[in-house]
């Protein structure tokens, strides 16, 4: 079944550059929305909650343009000059970029959630039937095994499969693999010699899975359950070790203020972690934050046996130079590779 596409839900940097900045644009009206490609069908579901929310606080009918980006790129066009009111990333380093280019003047983190709206796993999504028996990542390194994930350079769910697998491997928790860097190197290389498409962003890969492409596909596990909620028959295997994802929210108060969108883009802000958003977040697949929500959506996701945080690794100032710089880990494997080839 193919994923509806919905009117102003733009792609390209370009094309969503001139369209929400357009001289059109009515201050304090209109509110512009940056965010990833996972949590499309959420934010259409959240957004005309939160405009007739918004109508019947202050009488005003809001106009919410949306723009979907891998959370990288999407980070770099903000910066770039995109004015968006409010930044939906996958990464907290994605918002941190924009911040440190003097965009986000506040503290972002400062209230109960830490900044952060939804949560997700690292999965695995394989053939209706599992053909090639995957159980867990020793699996998808084994050789004829064709996986996809997306790549890192634009994409934020990209680290995250990353990091879940060289966590997994430090934690003890990958059969085979020695708990060591010098292991969980070991391990990447070999998964990563299996990857045959390296998309854009999580929604592309999932999209090129749909398609008949690979045999595994790495990716939040919020994208598999959409998925599954619009027919498709791929199956989620989770594995055994796997890192919890968290995704960060900001106002952007550069380009908010002088919109006139400052308090919309605060309201919207605030909305996210409502009850009625959370539930919305949860129905397509997005594990709430929202503790009250969470406990209600319980059996619909299941706790994996290993379950551990990005700190497990380390903050992000700390992780991007140190597996994603020139001189990185995940640089370093992709370099040798390359030259095997």
């Amino acid at each position: 079944m193919m994923r509806p596409f919905r009117i102003f839900l733009f792609e390209g940097i370009l094309l969503a550059s001139l369209a929400f900045q357009s001289c059109a644009q009515q201050k304090g009206n209109e509110l512009t929305l940056g965010t990833y490609t996972a949590p499309r069908e959420a934010y259409q579901a959240i957004v005309p909650l939160f405009q007739k929310y918004w109508r019947a606080k202050t009488g005003h009918t809001l106009n919410v343009k949306q723009s979907y980006l891998g959370s990288g790129a999407q980070a770099r066009a903000i910066v770039g000059g995109f004015e968006a009111d409010v930044a939906a990333l996958s990464l907290e380093s994605d918002i941190d970029v924009i911040k440190k280019a003097g965009l986000i003047t506040g503290e972002w983190k400062n209230n109960e959630y830490k900044g952060m709206v939804t949560r997700s796993i690292v999965v695995l999504a394989v053939r209706a039937g599992n053909p090639k028996n995957i159980r867990d990542w020793q699996d998808i390194a084994k050789p004829g095994v064709e996986i996809l994930t997306p790549n890192p350079k634009s994409s934020g769910g990209a680290m995250w499969n990353i990091l879940a697998i060289y966590g997994a491997v430090m934690r003890g928790k990958v059969a085979g693999y020695e708990p060591s860097p010098e292991g969980a190197r070991r391990l990447l290389k070999e998964v990563f010699k299996n990857v045959t498409v390296f998309d854009k962003g999580a929604r592309e890969s999932i999209i090129n899975f749909e398609k008949g492409i690979g045999d595994v596909l790495i990716t939040y596990e919020s994208e598999v359950l959409v998925g599954q909620k619009s027919g498709q028959t791929y199956e989620i295997v989770m594995p055994q070790s796997t890192i919890l994802i968290e995704n960060p929210l900001a106002v952007v108060d550069g380009y908010a203020g002088p919109h006139g969108a400052l308090e919309a883009a605060q309201g919207f802000r605030d909305f996210l972690w409502s009850p009625e958003a959370q539930t919305a977040f949860a129905q397509v697949g997005f594990r709430p934050v929202n503790s009250e929500v969470s406990a209600r959506f319980s059996e619909k996701f299941p706790t994996p046996f290993d379950l551990w945080g990005v700190d497990f690794i380390g903050s992000w100032d700390k992780i991007i130079p140190e597996f994603f710089g020139p001189e990185g880990i995940f640089t370093a494997v992709m370099e040798e590779i390359q030259g095997e080839k």
